[in-house]
C-alpha cells in the first residue's frame, strides 16, 4: 500500500497581498523547500555559538548511515539528543576556534562530518547574544568507519532495538514537508562533504569547516610534520571550496495554440508513465536557452517564449530543478526523437487526459496509482515532483489565464 502523498509546503507570507501575487499568483512551494530553520550562516564561523548550540539540551541531531536517515516513521524523522552520540562525536568538537583546528590539522585523525543546520525559532531553546533563538538542528554521520565503528555500530543496534530504523532506498519523498526540506539540507551537505575528501588542486586531504557548509586545504598536516606544499586553493582571494549545486532546467511544453501539452517518457519508467522534460543547464547557457536547447534535443519540439515558474532543491545529490514552462512555435511541433537517444517516447497529450491523469493517475516511480486509475491510461508524477507542479500549472490556466480545455 504507498504512503499517502505529503503536502507541500506554505510559500513564505502567502497572507500578504502584494503587486506580485495579484499580477503572477501564489508562490508556488515545491517538496524539499519551505525549512523551518533560520540557517544564521555568518554564524558558522563562531564556535562559540556552536559550542554553545551543540552541547544544549535542545539541539537535535538527525543521524545519516551511508547517507539514509534515521527514521521513527515512514513520515518522521527521527531526532537523537547529545547524549545518544556524545560517544561519536565526543564531548565538544568546536571546544577550540576554527583557527586553531585548521593550525592543529591531522589528517591521520578522523572526525565524523557534523553539520550545523540551523535554528527552528518556532521553538523554544537555545539563545544566543539576545538576537539568536530556537532549538539548534544538526546531521551526523554516524556510518561506522575507522575510529569510531565499534561507537557507531553499537548506536545503530541500540536505535534499531528500539523499533527505529534508517531509511532504505536513494529517494525519500515520504516526509512531512518541513521534515523532508530539513533532510534535503541535510543529505545534501554530508553527501558534498563526503565527495570532497582531497584538494583540487594539490591533492592532499581538506578539512571540513563552517559547520560543515565549507573545506579548506590547511596548510600544516601534523601527521607530517612538516608543512604541505604551496597550494594555489590557500592563496587569493579565498581558501575554501563550497556546496556544489548542479542546476537542471525542468520544463512543461505547451502548443502554439496553448490547448495540449508534450510530455516525455524513459524506458524504465513502467508504462503508460510519462512526465515533463528535463536536463542540465550548460556553462555560459542561460535558463531560457537550456530550456529551449533540452527541449529541441530531447523531442525535436521548437520553442519560443519561456516562462521560469518555480524552483525544486533536489537532494540526489545536489541539483536545484528550474521549473520553466515555454510554448513551442507554429512551425515547431513535430515531435522527432532522432537527435538524442534519451526518451523512448514524447508525444502531445490533450488537456482532458492529462487532467484525468492528475486526478487518478500519480505516483511514484515505484508505486501503484490511485484506486480509481484503470489500466491504459496516463500516469503521472506524484505532487511532491515539481514536474507536476508544472503540469497543474498549465492545465489550470497559467499560460492562458483560464483552464485548458
Amino acid at each position: 500500500m504507498p504512503l499517502p502523498q505529503p503536502e507541500l509546503p506554505e510559500p513564505a507570507h502567502p497572507e500578504v497581498d502584494s503587486m506580485l501575487s495579484r499580477k503572477f499568483g501564489k508562490e508556488i512551494a515545491n517538496y524539499f523547500s519551505g525549512s523551518p530553520l533560520n540557517r544564521v550562516s555568518f554564524l558558522r564561523p563562531d564556535h562559540a555559538f556552536l559550542s554553545s548550540a551543540f552541547k544544549h539540551p535542545s539541539a537535535n541531531f538527525l543521524l545519516f548511515n551511508k547517507l539514509e536517515p534515521l527514521l521513527a516513521s515512514p513520515t518522521a524523522l527521527h531526532y537523537a539528543k547529545y547524549s545518544d552520540v556524545q560517544s561519536i562525536i565526543g564531548d565538544d568538537p568546536f571546544v577550540t576556534s576554527e583557527e586553531d583546528q585548521i593550525a592543529e590539522y591531522n589528517s591521520t585523525t578522523y572526525t565524523p562530518l557534523l553539520i550545523f543546520l540551523g535554528l527552528d525559532e518556532s521553538k523554544q531553546g537555545f539563545k544566543y547574544k539576545e538576537h539568536y533563538k530556537g532549538q539548534p538542528y544538526f546531521a551526523l554521520d554516524v556510518t561506522p568507519k575507522l575510529s569510531v565503528t565499534e561507537a557507531a555500530e553499537k548506536l545503530i543496534k541500540d536505535v534499531e532495538g528500539k523499533g527505529l530504523a534508517f531509511s532504505k532506498g536513494r529517494v525519500h519523498m515520504s516526509l512531512r514537508a518541513q521534515e523532508a526540506a530539513i533532510y534535503a539540507e541535510a543529505r545534501h551537505l554530508l553527501d558534498w562533504n563526503a565527495r570532497n575528501p582531497f584538494c583540487g588542486q594539490c591533492g592532499h586531504p581538506t578539512m571540513s569547516v563552517n559547520g560543515g557548509f565549507k573545506r579548506t586545504c590547511p596548510p600544516k598536516d601534523a601527521s607530517l610534520k612538516l608543512e604541505r606544499p604551496s597550494c594555489a586553493t590557500r592563496t587569493g582571494i579565498s581558501n575554501l571550496s563550497f556546496p556544489r549545486t548542479d542546476p537542471t532546467v525542468i520544463m512543461a511544453v505547451v502548443s502554439a495554440n496553448g490547448r495540449r501539452i508534450l510530455l516525455g517518457r524513459q524506458k524504465r519508467w513502467p508504462p503508460y508513465w510519462y512526465s515533463t522534460l528535463a536536463g542540465f543547464l550548460e556553462p555560459a547557457e542561460s535558463v531560457e536557452e537550456a530550456v529551449r536547447r533540452e527541449v529541441w534535443e530531447e523531442s525535436g519540439i521548437h520553442l519560443g517564449r519561456v516562462v521560469i515558474h518555480s524552483t525544486q532543491p533536489w537532494p540526489y545529490p545536489a541539483n536545484l530543478m528550474i521549473g520553466a514552462i515555454g510554448q513551442a512555435i507554429p512551425s515547431g511541433e513535430e515531435v522527432n526523437l532522432g537527435h538524442d537517444a534519451e526518451l523512448e517516447d514524447a508525444k502531445w497529450f490533450e488537456a482532458a487526459e492529462v487532467r484525468e491523469a492528475l486526478r487518478v493517475g500519480t505516483s511514484g516511480l515505484g508505486e501503484d496509482a490511485g484506486p480509481e486509475y484503470k489500466e491504459g491510461g496516463l500516469r503521472l508524477p506524484p505532487k511532491t515532483a515539481i514536474a507536476h507542479q508544472l503540469i497543474s500549472a498549465v492545465v489550470n490556466g497559467f499560460v492562458s489565464g483560464t483552464p485548458m480545455i
